[in-house]
């Protein structure tokens, strides 16, 4: 079979589909996104902890810079001097990471959710193909990559432009300021400047994220082909469920007709339809339906039941009642307690003269079944 083209894939892609490049890593990502947070939160948190990280280090340089004779002549003063150097930066460096991680998750969070998968990490052995290779290269997705990417830097190049040409003569002048007032001074028009930069971040990523989820999609888009052998494999092979149903009613076929010598009655219609009865008073809330079928299922149950010395009544409406309403293994419906009651009775009063114990019976009784419990008058 041809592989399908993306031509072909014109269905938008189904939950399975979109669950299954979940677990593949496939998701919406954003880089313009986590650009701007990048950028807008690492810049807040340096404005928010330059003054005090700034403090620290010209503390933690005063104290390596001052001459203490008995300090030199300990052996571990080096090692002392370098861990506390280490211990300072770290302190500096460890909150700006560790925010710096936390909006690297939030922004992949907002653009696509969360997936954990080691997926991408395996080898693809199909990325070492030349000509799939060129396809990703030319591919939409790359286009657009490249295009946003040419207009991104020509845009951020614009704004540093326009902002040394506007700052040209405030930076020579830093030169004759002392140092702390020439930093001070640096920080806020770069914090100004960072504005602009800002801005255009913000509006590349509220184009980006759209962007790509609408690229995501397209890329998840399906065919026809895909979409039918997807319902295949979700619903199973045609012939294997069939057999797998024929299978089940053989079984419960055969279930069905070992249970009918162990019946109390059979009611018949007398060649059409067949129901097999038991009750036992101590286990039972009411009759249970054991067996039932229909022609020549039912003129089976009845070679059984006869074989088997177990009564079988021509009761034609309550044997279609029966059939029509009552399930397998389960007890007959409430509206039919009074009809199966009487042949019941009918049937114990018969036992009980075989035994010698009444006089014999007269005919079957006409049974009291409801006419809307009849499949022939409803």
């Amino acid at each position: 079979m041809a592989a399908t083209s993306a031509q072909d894939k014109t269905l938008p892609a189904s939950p399975r589909k979109l669950e299954k490049a979940r677990e593949d890593g496939q998701v919406v990502r954003s880089r313009d996104l986590g650009h701007f947070a990048a950028i807008a939160g690492g810049g807040t948190l340096l404005t928010l902890l330059a003054p005090g990280a700034v403090g620290a280090l010209k503390d933690a340089l005063a104290r390596s810079l001052r001459f203490d004779a008995a300090r030199a002549l300990r052996a571990d003063a080096m090692g002392a001097e370098l861990l506390g150097w280490a211990t300072t930066l770290l302190w500096a460096v460890l909150p700006f990471g560790l925010v710096m991680v936390a909006l690297a998750m939030t922004s992949a969070l907002a653009a696509g959710g969360w997936t954990w998968t080691l997926k991408p990490l395996g080898p693809r052995f199909g990325a070492l193909n030349p000509l799939a290779g060129l396809g990703r290269v030319f591919s939409k997705q790359q286009a657009v990559d490249a295009g946003k990417a040419s207009v991104l830097a020509l845009v951020l190049g614009s704004i540093g432009a326009f902002w040394l040409t506007g700052h040209a003569r405030d930076l020579v002048g830093l030169q004759a300021l002392p140092l702390p007032a020439a930093l001070a001074d640096a920080g806020a028009m770069l914090v100004a400047g960072m504005g602009f930069v800002l801005l255009a971040l913000a509006a590349f990523a509220a184009v980006d994220v759209p962007l790509q989820k609408r690229l995501h999609a397209e890329r998840m888009k399906m065919s026809h082909q895909e979409l039918k052998q997807e319902h295949k494999e979700l619903d199973g092979n045609a012939e294997v469920k069939g057999k797998v149903r024929a299978r089940m009613r053989e079984m419960t076929r055969r279930r069905m007709m070992a249970a009918v010598p162990k019946a109390d009655l059979v009611v018949m219609n007398p060649t059409h339809y067949a129901v097999a009865l038991k009750y036992d008073d101590r286990t039972m809330a009411a009759p249970r339906v054991v067996a039932k079928g229909a022609d020549l299922i039912a003129l089976r149950i009845r070679a059984l039941a006869e074989g088997a010395s177990v009564p079988v009544l021509e009761t034609p409406m309550l044997a279609r009642a029966l059939y029509a309403h009552a399930e397998l293994d389960r007890e007959i419906p409430a509206a039919l307690f009074a009809a199966v009651a009487q042949v019941l009775a009918y049937v114990y009063q018969l036992r009980a003269a075989l035994r010698g114990q009444v006089p014999m019976p007269g005919e079957v009784p006409v049974v009291d079944v409801p006419v809307e419990l009849d499949p022939h008058f409803a």
